[in-house]
């Protein structure tokens, strides 16, 4: 049988930008002006869908991948990796353009939040299999469903709060129980899998494979310095756009 750890400081940190990603996303949702475009509308919405699903999503399940020890060398296919990364943005794109283009209504939370979550359980999965390792993995059908489940209830409930949201404590508890959904999707889907030596380690698909001890440590840092810039930015133009109304 084999046994595995999990680094609990990557743990934490893993928590912790998704924390950070969830709230910039809501920072970014709630930004939107009721006036403003369809244009401006769409485009607020993409960069709010690329921070979930790139910052809050992506980053916290590769960074709690690279917690999970289990004494064997692995290493992560960059193409695979890059393909779960694209999942976790697009299915966010979908469930906001579904959610909050036009006038947004409940009836639309349920489509919208249903899709999403399948994305970003297909990104966990996808990720799964980006690790190269002499093992196979296999799963337990329920306990996938569950966490299938789960990442559709979080992500009816992160739609729900980007446009609901509006006080700046509200939106620091709401990032902070979507961190903890987000998080309970992951480990979720890690308690699915089982792991049986191959005797093989798997080939790339092409553009190679990165692992190192520090790849966690790195992935939050570059993670977090970007969110916080688009975070200070949005923060920055949402007060300068209140200074030119009130004068």
């Amino acid at each position: 049988m084999m046994f595995a750890n999990h680094d609990l400081l990557l743990v934490g940190l893993s928590y912790a930008v998704s924390v950070l990603g969830s709230y910039t996303a809501l920072e970014l949702a709630t930004a939107i002006p009721a006036a403003a475009s369809r244009r401006e509308k769409y485009s607020a919405i993409l960069r709010a869908a690329a921070v979930m699903g790139g910052g809050a999503v992506w980053s916290m399940h590769f960074i709690a991948m690279l917690a999970f020890d289990m004494d064997i060398a692995v290493s992560y296919d960059i193409l695979v990796t890059l393909l779960s990364a694209l999942i976790s943005i697009g299915a966010c794109t979908m469930g906001f353009m579904i959610a909050g283009i036009g006038r947004y209504q409940l009836i639309n939370l349920l489509p919208a939040g249903c899709i999403m979550g399948c994305g970003v359980a297909g990104m966990h999965y996808a990720g799964m299999a980006a690790m190269l390792m002499p093992m196979e993995i296999d799963y337990n059908l329920n306990t996938l469903l569950i966490s299938v489940i789960i990442a559709a209830v979080a992500s009816c409930t992160a739609l729900w709060m980007a446009f609901c949201m509006r006080g700046y404590w509200q939106k620091l508890v709401s990032a902070l129980a979507m961190a903890v959904a987000i998080c309970g999707m992951h480990y979720t889907g890690m308690a699915a899998a089982s792991y049986r030596p191959s005797g093989t380690t798997p080939t790339d698909s092409g553009l190679g494979a990165v692992s190192g001890d520090y790849l966690g440590l790195a992935t939050f840092t570059i993670a977090t310095l970007l969110l916080a810039r688009v975070l200070l930015k949005t923060v920055s133009a949402r007060r300068e756009s209140g200074s030119v109304i009130s004068s």
